[in-house]
């Protein structure tokens, strides 16, 4: 069958990307899979029809998630749901639905200009996020004293209380009932950085894992926890990582989607 990938073009070969390996896998099994570049294309609205057997929804830029909801309008098969990652990159949203699934996460506000944070953040420490975007860290910004609030670029930002890690941030991974860890320094610098270190979840973080997951009804995503004083904090949820430092995660996403088909 006919897979489209919906996805952005990546700088060298990108032959170190879990996609390639899930592209080796589902091509053994007769499947091809094919990317799509909807941020260099012309998206013809009126005339999208579902052309593949399934798309996957790997990017999450502008152009993507327009051509995702006019698919889903056409009754094309995404992965996952055009409408679960619609509330998964909500930021506003996702925090909301987690929070009241019982997840532990941090309390969380949206402002439009900064200085209206100043009695938070002369009570305790911030971390400021584009509301839209953000992405690997881009525009993330810790405050710790009022003093180093930004000035109002016009922007809304996304701001939760900053719990100071006990050590390294928890990259947390499923792939349907599977539950994958990963251990990496936050900010990544180097490719050793992001692709972290292995390590086997205990089962805290594979039941906040797995409950991260029924406010959206996906069972495949990945999601940042944060240990702050022996206590958990999800601070970020992906619809599609990268998977980066998941063992044999090509194969494993591969099968995945084969049962999707």
């Amino acid at each position: 069958m006919k897979i489209g990938l919906i996805t952005t073009r990546k700088k060298g070969d990108g032959q170190g990307s879990v996609m390639v390996k899930v592209a080796q896998r589902l091509a053994e099994h007769g499947h091809s899979l094919e990317p799509i570049y909807p941020d260099e294309n012309l998206l013809d609205v009126g005339n999208c029809k579902a052309e593949y057997s399934l798309y996957i929804l790997k990017a999450g830029t502008p152009a993507a998630m327009e051509l995702a909801a006019t698919l889903d309008a056409a009754g094309a098969r995404i992965l996952n749901p055009y409408d679960a990652v619609v509330k998964i990159k909500s930021k506003v949203l996702s925090s909301r639905l987690l929070s009241d699934a019982g997840v532990g996460v941090p309390d969380a506000y949206v402002v439009n200009d900064p200085h209206a944070l100043k009695p938070l953040a002369e009570r305790e420490p911030l971390v400021l996020k584009p509301l839209f975007g953000g992405s690997q860290g881009r525009g993330v910004k810790i405050v710790r004293t009022a003093a180093e609030l930004p000035e109002s670029n016009g922007e809304a930002l996304f701001v939760q209380s900053w719990h100071e890690p006990d050590g390294r941030d928890h990259k947390m991974y499923r792939i349907a009932d599977k539950v994958f860890g990963v251990r990496r320094v936050w900010p990544a610098k180097t490719l050793q950085d992001k692709l972290g270190e292995a390590f086997e979840p205990p089962k805290e973080m594979i039941d906040i894992t797995l409950k991260c997951g029924e406010p959206f009804g996906v069972d495949l995503y990945g999601l940042d926890i944060v240990v702050s004083k022996g206590k958990p904090y999800v601070v970020d949820v992906n619809s599609f990582p990268g998977f980066k430092g998941v063992p044999d995660a090509g194969r494993h996403l591969a099968d995945y989607i084969m049962e999707k088909l």
